[in-house]
């Protein structure tokens, strides 16, 4: 549409416009299509103006503006221009391989050719890694000679030297990326593709992160003995190791430290530098009572809580930031709750978090907020206020409940919607409550009950839900009644329910979402839940349809059932799948479109004749339709116990939970349709920014000089 498509008719004569009106106005819809034409013509000019900067330029043109000052092109860029890739596939992957930071920085980066900063510049431009440089040779063992220094020549004890065993702080660190304890020598190179070598004189290795820090604030710890006041800092009671919060570096030709990268803190760390890690904006918090005040720093001590043996001394509130655990004195024990504020790692912003999230504006609907200082407390009782106004009619029939901060809700959860309802529940943006579904009932199951009211009803004016950053725990979703959508949007409904401390699934047998004779489309986005069960009528009903993108669908082993009916029979539905990744075995009526993802169990379809799969990964001895270009299939029956994904965690909570093991076969890492890895996580293109790194390395590091990419997380 014009920006102004009265334009040209407000430029006619009074007389003209009166005449065209009493013919209809004719002239100005030609003009408004000729205006239409005009606008165009004016952004093209504009955009002309603007692709003269970097800054502004169109993600075409910045290899041109490159090749200006000399930019070599990325690897794989001529591969978005020719794979026939569109809209944010596209995007995202020229964000990936062409980053306009980088194309901005050529000059400026070519007068610091060789200097570890620049390495460290280079890791977040191009691959978005916060890294730090090490010059191996530093940290490798000769011997000095005496002869050398008697003349009195300052020398340098601290380089090469072998280690101090009164210096628990250095052993601490040592073989890290922060390390100061010299080793002997590596004659393997360092950026081998079988082992990493490089303690050598030429040795430089590029130590990245690539799991990112995300924050919680003020949560409710989990108690886990009230008798003895022990408490972990996640809310689900499961181990999580705490992450530093990455302080930006004062300048440019800083060296990066432990406190500019999401570093784990280790108990060593935290005991000598307590203070810099501990209160209000920095790594964690722990408050109690209730009171905004945080416990003093004077009460905090670090120690060993792995296996709950040390008892704190009467005021004293120990804490272990390597499995986030906290125990209070018996004598000061909290009386009303432990809230804290602190740092977990994870590979993307996926099943809800402080993070933000794109959502769908919805001007017209009406909101209800509730948290702290709001007008509702609970979660239900802003949902009988949008109900009740709904048929007051005092307001339409989209309704948003938004929690506004990220505590912990623990009521019974039952939304009957009308015919034409719109309803979405929803976290605020940077919050991240979790709704803890308790033993509510002991004669009936107390799952998150969505239901339709009406039996009769158009298909137009089923009602919908969403529910949007939010982390469901205890019990799972059950969905009955003509249902139109149901879209479960960044997301986690924990798998098996709740966590054990080690990260085991508390009830791995139980489904995350049952839809018991509905008509529901299930659409799951960048969420992460476990088991679906379908239960329907397979004669009378169509089968419905279950959409799951950039997600993962964990039903805790891989012999388990991710998608089924009850009994281990076909589910009556039909999945649609992008980029994402299963734990589980799925048995389904039919498998309309599989992309881009990964099956770890088998895949067992009623309906071979439907839908096809592409670019993704299923287990052999599977029943699935048509397969274009998948794995193990084009490896071969020879290569097929080799081609098949690695995980460094399975298990939910872990910070490593869904990523690929560094030892996972390249047909997995680059098997996707763009060259990406199979699974949830590809749009993080990380073979694609790999590559886009070692190619910058070799262009930046002084000649001779032997560098690697080192993988911390």
């Amino acid at each position: 549409m014009s920006r102004e498509p009265d334009g040209l008719a407000d430029l006619l004569p009074q007389w003209h416009r009166l005449r065209d009106a009493e013919e209809g106005e004719p002239l100005r819809a030609l003009l408004a299509v000729m205006a239409e034409q005009l606008d165009r013509v004016r952004d093209g000019v504009e955009q002309g103006y603007e692709d003269l900067f970097v800054e502004t330029a169109a993600p075409w043109v910045l290899p041109y503006l490159g090749d200006l000052v000399g930019y070599r092109t990325l690897p794989g860029y001529e591969r978005v221009l020719t794979t026939g890739l569109r809209g944010a596939a596209r995007d995202g992957l020229e964000q990936a391989i062409a980053p306009r930071r980088d194309v901005a920085a050529t000059v400026g980066n070519r007068r610091r050719k060789g200097t570890l900063h620049l390495l460290e510049e280079i890791s977040e431009q191009v691959a978005g890694w916060p890294a730090r440089a090490v010059e191996l040779s530093r940290t490798v063992s000769h011997h000095q000679p005496v002869k050398l220094y008697a003349d009195g020549a300052s020398h340098r004890p601290e380089r090469g030297r072998t280690a101090d065993l009164r210096d628990g702080s250095a052993l601490d660190l040592a073989g890290g990326p922060f390390g100061t304890v010299a080793r002997s020598v590596d004659v393997r190179r360092a950026d081998s593709h079988h082992r990493q070598g490089g303690w050598s004189p030429a040795g430089v290795a590029l130590f990245v992160w690539r799991l990112k820090a995300h924050s919680l604030t003020r949560s409710p710890a989990y108690c886990l003995d009230r008798a003895r006041h022990l408490y972990t800092f996640s809310i689900l009671g499961n181990d999580t190791p705490l992450v530093t919060r990455p302080e930006p570096e004062p300048s440019a030709t800083h060296i990066a430290t432990i406190d500019n990268v999401p570093a784990f803190i280790r108990r060593r760390q935290l005991h000598d530098r307590l203070a810099d890690y501990y209160g209000p904006g920095k790594s964690f918090v722990i408050r109690r009572d209730g009171e905004d005040n945080p416990v003093p720093l004077s009460d905090i001590v670090v120690v060993d809580l792995s296996e709950w043996r040390y008892r704190p001394k009467r005021g004293q509130v120990a804490v272990d930031p390597e499995t986030g655990r906290i125990a209070f004195g018996a004598r000061s024990a909290p009386r009303q709750g432990v809230w804290v504020d602190y740092h977990y790692a994870s590979g993307a912003d996926m099943g809800g978090g402080e993070y933000p999230r794109e959502r769908e504006e919805r001007p017209d609907a009406a909101v209800y907020r509730v948290g702290p200082g709001e007008t509702y407390r609970q979660i239900m009782d802003a949902y009988r206020a949008w109900q009740h106004d709904r048929r007051a009619g005092t307001c339409g029939p989209d309704g948003i409940v938004e929690i506004t901060h990220s505590g912990a809700y623990q009521e019974q959860l039952d939304f009957d919607l009308d015919p034409g309802d719109r309803f979405e529940l929803r976290a605020t943006e940077g919050a991240r409550p979790v709704i803890r579904l308790l033993d509510w009932y002991s004669n009936r199951p107390d799952a998150l009950n969505i239901r339709a009211v009406s039996e009769n009803c158009e298909p137009g004016d089923r009602p919908r839900i969403v529910l949007d950053g939010l982390l469901i725990a205890g019990r799972g979703i059950n969905v009955t009644g003509p249902m139109g959508a149901v879209v479960v949007r960044h997301s986690t409904l924990v798998p098996g329910w709740s966590l054990e401390p080690e990260c085991d699934p508390h009830s791995p047998d139980e489904p995350s979402i049952v839809l018991e004779r509905t008509t529901a489309c299930l659409q799951i986005e960048d969420s992460v839940l476990g088991t679906i069960e379908v239960i329907g009528d397979e004669v009378s009903e169509e089968p419905l349809d279950i959409h799951l993108r950039d997600s993962i669908l964990d039903a805790t082993g891989p012999d388990r059932e991710a998608l089924s009916a009850p009994d281990c029979r076909h589910a009556h539905a039909v999945l649609h799948i992008h980029r994402s990744t299963v734990i589980g075995e799925v048995h389904t009526h039919a498998v309309r479109i599989a992309e881009n993802s990964i099956f770890t169990g088998r895949l067992h379809v009623a309906r071979r004749g439907i839908g096809c799969m592409r670019f993704s990964y299923v287990p052999a001895g599977s029943r699935t339709p048509r397969r274009y270009r998948c794995q193990p299939d084009l490896a071969g029956p020879d290569q097929a116990g080799t081609v098949r994904p690695l995980f460094t965690s399975e298990r939910y909570g872990t910070p490593w939970y869904g990523q690929l093991a560094a030892g996972c076969a390249e047909e997995i890492r680059r098997g996707a349709e763009d060259g990406a890895e199979l699974g949830a996580f590809h749009d993080l293109y990380l073979p694609q920014r790999e590559d886009s790194l070692r190619a910058r390395l070799t262009e930046y590091v002084p000649a001779g000089t032997d560098a690697g990419i080192f993988y911390v997380t």
